[in-house]
Order: structure tokens, then sequence, then C-alpha cells
């Protein structure tokens, strides 16, 4: 594993917890709900030999700070957040790689702060919940849940939360190892960053974004298992919303697919963020242009 740098950074009432390794091309990692920079460790490391990456530990996740005020939790505060870790590290535009909730804050991202991002690669990653009843019910869901975390406690949750369906592919394919690291780092949460994250950045509490994904002028990579079924059909819903996107599938894999075929997703972060920078370099205007979506293998 490459050499890592760790540091906090202060942003918007908090300070997060930043991993930096490699040199190069700037590359910001966002984990998912419950995980940290360290769950995103082998896809830093990886990409560690051609960019400069940045693993952050969004609020009340990893070591970054947990504060009690849960209106630090809400969405548009996390992308503040994250808008002030790029303008204290990140000199020119940085790519995105986010995972299930980090995929979300890193399109709402994008759409707060364009002119900062050079382009996304989504794994497993909505833009929120478009239908208003369907939103409302999934906000009512994540408020119970968020209710039962604070009443039974952290072990009880990651229990029930690991046994998820979502899930079960992982089970299946990561090792002992890694599903126990998985659990430690799910352990180290407090129960009420837990909870405000579910009521401030949960799906139903996001401003949904499907209406501002036209004005999404950069490249987006989405990303999804194959046996990933939701998250496929909302892939496709998504890159036919956006301007320049992609949809790539990855084989033996479910949700956490850069975990489940970390072999296959490296293939796929290198080439398109390399194709990106080539882009770059030899005509900075593409970045601005309007590709049809397509969907591709690995």
């Amino acid at each position: 594993m490459s050499s890592a740098d760790a540091r906090w950074i202060a942003s918007d009432g908090v300070r997060l917890h930043v991993v930096a390794r490699g040199a190069g091309p700037d590359v910001v990692l966002l984990h998912g709900f419950t995980g940290s920079s360290e769950s995103m460790a082998e896809v830093a490391d990886g990409l560690a030999d051609r960019f400069h990456t940045l693993s952050v530990d969004l609020i009340g996740h990893g070591k970054s700070d947990a504060p009690r005020d849960p209106a630090l939790y809400r969405m548009e505060r996390c992308v503040r957040q994250l808008a002030g870790v790029l303008d204290t590290v990140v000199a020119r535009r940085a790519h995105l790689l986010g995972y299930s909730m980090g995929g979300r804050v890193a399109l709402a991202l994008c759409a707060a702060r364009p002119e900062r991002i050079a382009s996304a690669l989504l794994v497993g990653a909505s833009a929120g919940i478009a239908d208003a009843a369907a939103r409302a019910a999934r906000r009512r869901e994540d408020g119970a849940l968020a209710e039962r975390i604070e009443r039974d406690g952290v072990p009880a949750f990651v229990e029930a939360w690991m046994a998820r369906p979502l899930f079960a592919s992982q089970q299946r394919r990561l090792s002992e190892t890694a599903r126990a690291a998985a659990r430690a780092q799910r352990l180290a949460c407090g129960a009420h960053a837990l909870a405000y994250a579910l009521r401030g950045m949960g799906a139903g509490a996001q401003a949904p974004l499907h209406e501002r994904l036209s004005a999404l002028r950069l490249p987006v990579c989405l990303a999804v298992g194959e046996e990933d079924a939701k998250f496929r059909a909302i892939a496709a819903e998504l890159a036919a919303r956006l301007p320049d996107a992609r949809v790539v599938m990855l084989p033996a894999a479910g949700h956490a697919a850069h975990l489940e075929n970390p072999a296959a997703f490296q293939r796929i972060a290198h080439s398109f963020f390399e194709q990106v920078e080539a882009d770059a370099r030899s005509a900075p205007g593409r970045l601005d242009s309007h590709r049809q979506p397509r969907e591709v293998n690995p």
C-alpha cells in the first residue's frame, strides 16, 4: 500500500479527516453511509500511481467531527463542508469518486460547485428521490431507523444493517477479514451521528437533483454492479438526463461494486479519469461537450 498522509481540515464549523495518497490530478473519494476513508483505501491505493487521492471522512463518520448539532448534517451543509476542503487543498478542479451516499453527496457537490469539478465517477448512486410521495415515505423510514439507532445503540443497528439483502453479495465475495474491517468501521460511528446523517443526508431528506442534471456540463461515469438491479435502473435514468454520461456495468458485483470486483473497478476508474485528463489536455472545451450517454462493459 502506498504511503498516506492524514490531516484535518476545518470547514463550515467542522473538522473533516482527509487521507492523501499519491501524486497527480486530484481525485476526491467519498464513502457510503456508515463507511469511512478506510473503506475507500483499496480504491485510493489503486489510483495513487497516477493520481493524488483525497479520501474524506464525511461528517459524523470515521475520524471527522461528529457534532451534536443536527443542522450540520443536512446535505447542503455537507456539500459546503466538502467545498471548503476543495478550496483548501485542490488548486484546480478535482475528480470525484463517490459510493452510495457518497455518490449522492458527490452529485450534489457537482450541482453546487461545477466550476471546481473535473468529472464524477459514481458507484451505486442516485440523485435522490424525485417522486414526492416516495420521498416522504423514505424520509419516514429513515426517521424510524434513526430512532432505533438512538434507542437500541450502534451494535444492534450494525447487525441488522449488514444483514440487509442489498449487502448479501458482499457476504459471498468479501473475505472474512474485509467483512470484519467493515463491521469495525461501522461500530466506530456514534449513534447520534448516524441518526443525524439519516435525517439530514438520507435519500428522503435531500432535495432531489433530477431537474438540475441537464445543466451539469462535465463527464459522469455511473458504475453499477450487474446484480444491483435497482441501481442499474437508476443509472440508466440518470444517464438519460446528464449531457455527458456513460453507464459501466461491473460483472460479478452487487451494490458495492468497487469492493466486490476491485480489479474491474480499477480498470474503469483509471480509464475514465485518464480519458478526461487527456481530453482536457488536447481540447479543454471538450469538457463542455454534449456526448450521448452510452453503456459499456469493463
